[in-house]
C-alpha cells in the first residue's frame, strides 16, 4: 500500500485547490510546499509593489460560494500581502494545513515500473510513495540568478524579486540599483524611487506598460457585479483570457481612425489589460498592432520629461503584447523624479560589479542595495528543478530541446503525472486562477475516475501529444507572438531552447477541448 493516494508539490493556488478537492472525493493527498507557509506565488514575490494584475473579482477561487461571500478584496487590483492573507484564509477554513508539509522541498520523484508508483524524495532525506504525483509549482516560480562578473565581490545587499526577504528592507537615503524592467521591475521601480535616496534604473529591453488605475473598491461593489451579471463565472470560463476584458468585436483595421483613438483613450484612462482587447485583430495583424504599440509609445512620451529618456523607454523590438503586457502605477512619471536615473544597457552593457557599484559603459555607478528584477525560468523551470523519472528517463532530458505535453497535463512516458498550468496550456497568457481551477477539475476528475475502475498506469500516447504540440505551435504562428524574444519563448534564460509554450487560442476553446478529451474516454491516453 502506497502512503498516499496523491502526493501534490506546491501549496500555492493550485495546490490548496488540489488537495481541497482530492480529500472531497476520499483520496489521500499530501502537499509538499518548499516555502515556510502556504501561498506559492504570493508567498515569495513580496518585494516593493507586487500586485496581480488581474481585477480581484476575478482573481479568487468560484468553487465555493461560502468563500467568495465572506471575502472582501480591498483594492480593484489586490496587493500581495492581500493575496497572501487570502490564501492563508483559505488553508485555514478548510483545515488545509494538517496535510501540508512546510519548508519541505521535492528533491525528486521516480516512478517505479514494479508497483506502478511514484517514490517522492524530499530535501531532508524523507522519501513517501504515491499512485498519482501532481506539479502545482507556478509558472512563475523558479528565479532567472544572473551571474554578473563581480557579483560575489559586491560589498552592498543583493535581492531577488522572486524571493524577496519576509522581514521589511528598509532602503531610505541609501543608492539602489534595480535590473531588469518587466512586471516586477515596473511594480517595484515607483515604490522604491519614493523610499531610495537615488535610484538607478538598468534597462536591457523596454517593455510596454499600462496604467492600472488601481483604487480602493467601494462597499459592495463586487457584489453588485455578480448580481447585475449572474453568471459572471461561467462567462469568464468560456472567455479567450479568463476574465471579462470587455472585448472589442471588430477589427482595427478599416476602422475610423478617429473612433480607434477615442476607443484607445478610453481604455487607457479605465485601465488595466483590458486596453489590448480593444480590437480583435490586435494579436494577430501587424498593421493593427502597430497602430496601439504606436498609441503607447507616444503617451510615453506625454508623460516622460526628458525626450532622450522617453526614447529609451519605449520599445521598438517587438509588437506589443507579444511580451507579457505590464500594468502599472506611476511607473513612466517616476522618471521624472530628481532622484531617478535610467541607464540602456544596449548602449553600455553592465560590465562588472565593484564593492561599491556597477560599472556600465566604464563608468563606475556607485550603489549600497542591487534589486535583480530578472524574472523566471517560465513555466518548465520549476519543473527542471525537480529530477523527475519516468520508465523511460528523466523529464529534462525529454525536454531539453523543448517541452513536450498533452493539454499541458500530462507527458507521454510519464504514468500517473499530471501537471497544472503546464506546457501546451493557457497558463500564463490567461487569468491563472481561472486556469488553474480549470485544471484541478480535470485532473481529479481524471484521477476518481481511474480510481474506480482500477487503473494502474495512465499516460498520453506519443501520437497525441505530437499532434497536440503541433497544434499549439500551428496557433501560436497564427499571431504575432513569437515574433518577440520572450520569457514566453524561453529566450530569457541562456541555453534554453526557444519554443512558443503556452497555449495561444483562448482559455474557452481549450475548455471544450478538455472536455471532449475526458468525454471521449481520455482520448489520447493509454491505460494498463
Amino acid at each position: 500500500m502506497t502512503d498516499h493516494d496523491v502526493v501534490v508539490i506546491g501549496a500555492g493556488f493550485a495546490g490548496l485547490h488540489l488537495l481541497h478537492s482530492l480529500r472531497g472525493r476520499g483520496l489521500r493527498t499530501h502537499v509538499f510546499e518548499r516555502g515556510s507557509d502556504v501561498g506559492g506565488t504570493w508567498f515569495w514575490n513580496r518585494y516593493p509593489g507586487a500586485r496581480c494584475d488581474t481585477p480581484s473579482l476575478f482573481y479568487a477561487y468560484s468553487f465555493d460560494p461560502g468563500l467568495e461571500a465572506e471575502w472582501r478584496w480591498e483594492e480593484r487590483y489586490p496587493s500581495q500581502p492581500e493575496l497572501l492573507a487570502y490564501l492563508q484564509h483559505v488553508a485555514d477554513r478548510f483545515d488545509l494545513r494538517r496535510d501540508i508539509s512546510l519548508g519541505t522541498t521535492v528533491e525528486s520523484a521516480e516512478f517505479d515500473e514494479a508497483t506502478d508508483t511514484w517514490r517522492v524524495r524530499t530535501g531532508d532525506g524523507a522519501e513517501v510513495t504515491a499512485r498519482y504525483v501532481v506539479t502545482a509549482v507556478g509558472c512563475l516560480s523558479a528565479a532567472q540568478d544572473p551571474r554578473f562578473p563581480g557579483l560575489d565581490g559586491f560589498a552592498g545587499r543583493v535581492l531577488h524579486t522572486g524571493h524577496w526577504p519576509a522581514e521589511e528592507v528598509d532602503v531610505s537615503g541609501l543608492r539602489v540599483g534595480v535590473i531588469g524592467t518587466g512586471s516586477s521591475g515596473i511594480q517595484a521601480i515607483p515604490v522604491l524611487a519614493e523610499q531610495a535616496g537615488h535610484l538607478t534604473v538598468f534597462q536591457r529591453t523596454a517593455n510596454f506598460s499600462l496604467p492600472a488605475r488601481n483604487r480602493p473598491l467601494e462597499p459592495g461593489e463586487h457584489e453588485s457585479e455578480r448580481r447585475d451579471t449572474p453568471d459572471l463565472w461561467e462567462q469568464a470560463r468560456r472567455s479567450p483570457a479568463g476574465a471579462l476584458w470587455n472585448a472589442g468585436d471588430e477589427a482595427l483595421v478599416g476602422a475610423d481612425p478617429g473612433a480607434v483613438r477615442a476607443e484607445l483613450d478610453r481604455r487607457w484612462e479605465f485601465g488595466g489589460a483590458g486596453f489590448m482587447t480593444a480590437y480583435t485583430d490586435i494579436a494577430v495583424d501587424e498593421k493593427a498592432n502597430d497602430v496601439v504599440a504606436d498609441y503607447v509609445r507616444d503617451r510615453i512620451q506625454d508623460i516622460v520629461d526628458d525626450p532622450e529618456t522617453a526614447r529609451v523607454l519605449s520599445p521598438h523590438d517587438h509588437p506589443i503584447g507579444t511580451k507579457r503586457i505590464c500594468v502599472d502605477t506611476d511607473y513612466y512619471t517616476t522618471y521624472n523624479r530628481a532622484n531617478v536615473a535610467l541607464v540602456d544597457l544596449r548602449e553600455s552593457p553592465i560590465e562588472r560589479f565593484t564593492a561599491d557599484g556597477i560599472v556600465v559603459g566604464g563608468r563606475e555607478v556607485p550603489l549600497d542595495v542591487v534589486v535583480l528584477a530578472t524574472g523566471f525560468d517560465a513555466i518548465t523551470g520549476p519543473l527542471d528543478r525537480i529530477a523527475i523519472t519516468g520508465p523511460g528517463g528523466s523529464l529534462r532530458d525529454k525536454w531539453s530541446a523543448g517541452p513536450r505535453a498533452y493539454l499541458g497535463l500530462a507527458s507521454a512516458g510519464f504514468p500517473n503525472l499530471f501537471m497544472v498550468t503546464g506546457p501546451g496550456s493557457p497558463s500564463v497568457l490567461s487569468n491563472m486562477v481561472v486556469s488553474i481551477e480549470q485544471h484541478v477539475d480535470w485532473i481529479v476528475a481524471c484521477i476518481d475516475h481511474l480510481v474506480a475502475d482500477g487503473v494502474s498506469r495512465f499516460a498520453p500516447t506519443v501520437e497525441a501529444e505530437d499532434a497536440w504540440v503541433a497544434q499549439v505551435n500551428e496557433i501560436a504562428d497564427m499571431t504575432l507572438m513569437p515574433r518577440a524574444a520572450s520569457w514566453y519563448m524561453g529566450a530569457n534564460v541562456p541555453g534554453k531552447t526557444r519554443i512558443f509554450m503556452p497555449f495561444a487560442g483562448g482559455v474557452g476553446a481549450y475548455r471544450e477541448i478538455c472536455d471532449g478529451v475526458a468525454a471521449d474516454g481520455y482520448r489520447g491516453f493509454a491505460r494498463d
